[in-house]
């Protein structure tokens, strides 16, 4: 029996497992309340996939590869906290073991009241060329708060990148505003995985 090394694991393999976990471990049937104030049967807590080992390690490779092939070449990633933060991460990671580093930020809620008083927290420079970063893209309300905060602090907004699109036209409300999105997976794929 051979093993394969983990160079050896395919794009294609890394999505499908990425996908399962998220099916696995971060969707609930069920009546919600969603961030955007929505009702839905279905609910997306990504953060249960996000922060665990195995979906960081698929996340950052996976959301690198999708930066080359939208053909963004990002200085800095990041977005809305909490849910942008852990996906910032694995890139920024994943970007570094790669050769080719990529920056990760934060972007507040709101400004701190006591040292700089900054939205944009890491570090993040003015001219910066930027991919906002979205766990789950729903009304697109926080990725559009992202973006008025980056370019409020001096950055060139290039593109989303979402985790999951719900496809319920959050997508199509951003790129309205004349910002692409990629989505590495959408709800329908997850449900579609869900036992």
């Amino acid at each position: 029996m051979t093993h394969s090394s983990p160079s050896a694991v395919t794009a294609a393999d890394r999505h499908d497992r990425l996908v399962a976990i998220l099916a696995e471990r971060s969707a609930r049937r069920g009546q919600f309340t969603l961030a955007s104030g929505r009702q839905s049967t279905l609910y997306i807590d990504a953060r249960l996939t996000t922060m665990s080992p195995d979906g960081l390690m698929l996340i950052g490779p996976t959301a690198l590869a999708a930066l080359d092939t939208a053909g963004w070449a990002p200085d800095a990633v990041g977005g809305l906290t909490l849910g942008a933060d852990p996906v910032s991460y694995a890139i920024a990671y994943a970007s570094a073991l790669a050769g080719r580093p990529v920056r990760a930020f934060t972007v507040r809620k709101e400004a701190k009241a006591h040292g700089a008083g900054r939205v944009v927290e890491g570090p993040f420079r003015e001219g910066d060329q930027v991919v906002i970063i979205e766990d789950v893209i729903t009304t697109g309300g926080s990725a559009l708060r992202a973006i008025e905060s980056v370019r409020a602090a001096g950055g060139v907004v290039i593109g989303v990148l979402a985790l999951v699109d719900r496809e319920e036209g959050g997508r199509e409300t951003i790129e309205g505003t004349g910002v692409p999105v990629v989505a590495l997976t959408t709800a329908a794929e997850i449900v579609a995985r869900m036992q």
